[in-house]
């Protein structure tokens, strides 16, 4: 049985320096088994969007 994807949220000096250098405060990134499977995705919509597809098997660029 494959593991529950999740999503984490980062704020503040957590964000990686080239999102917040665009003016972004937070990103989320996709957590299976304890380990990010995503780069930073710049919105909620978009880490859940992605969290839906690889539920269902689809693949692809897990980065924003």
């Amino acid at each position: 049985m494959m593991s529950q994807v999740q999503i984490m949220s980062v704020i503040g000096s957590a964000v990686p320096a080239p999102l917040r250098e665009l003016g972004l405060l937070a990103c989320w990134y996709l957590v299976q088994d304890g380990e990010q499977i995503s780069g930073p995705l710049t919105s909620l919509p978009a880490a859940q969007a992605l969290s839906e597809r690889i539920g269902t098997g689809q693949t692809g660029n897990f980065s924003a």
